[in-house]
């Protein structure tokens, strides 16, 4: 045999013999167990369930002029994912312009949960003044709430009313507080 073959035939040895040395597995050692990291979901605010609470605002029409009042609503909303849906009753005294007055409107509120505590919705329904002259109206409009505690809200509507009895159409914008229960 010539010296090349035989230098060859060692390397093809020494590889061979070598390459099982490679294919061991590491030798591993835990050091530590795994461990879960825990998760934490924060939902958000709540808006399901009853509210209550108090708001000032601005009326504006073409009989009482630009009258200011303040008011209570109470009423409940029902969460689902991110629609809201809701009905609510309040009541307002309006003094300034032509006329003082009350006046009452019960709501019904459709909405989304556009983040963990802000709400838009839409809003309408029926209103009527509780004084002299005798009139009604249906509402329409809508507003933007925002969750500030975890029990606590504030919000800005507007609503627009169409007269139904009457011929006095009415703009009112209000801003107020509500406390969920």
């Amino acid at each position: 045999m010539r010296m090349s073959q035989k230098i060859a035939l060692a390397t093809l040895a020494t590889a061979l013999m070598s390459g099982s040395a490679f294919a061991a597995d590491l030798i591993t050692v835990p050091t530590s167990t795994p461990a879960e990291l825990p998760v934490y979901e924060d939902a958000g605010f709540d808006w399901s369930g009853f509210y209550g609470g108090l708001y000032g605002g601005i009326q504006n029409s073409d009989a009482g002029g630009m009258q200011y009042g303040l008011g209570a609503m109470a009423g409940v909303n029902a969460q689902f994912d991110f629609y809201l849906l809701g009905a609510e009753v309040a009541v307002q005294g309006v003094t300034g312009g032509n006329l003082d007055t009350s006046y009452g409107q019960l709501l019904g509120r459709a909405g989304l949960v556009v983040s963990d505590n802000v709400v838009v919705y839409a809003a309408g329904g029926y209103g009527i003044d509780l004084g002299v002259p005798e009139e009604s109206d249906v509402l329409l409009g809508g507003g933007v709430e925002v969750a500030v505690t975890d029990n606590m809200s504030v919000r800005a509507q507007y609503l627009h009313g169409f007269p139904v009895e009457g011929n006095n159409p009415k703009d009112q914008f209000t801003v107020g507080a509500a406390f969920h229960f």
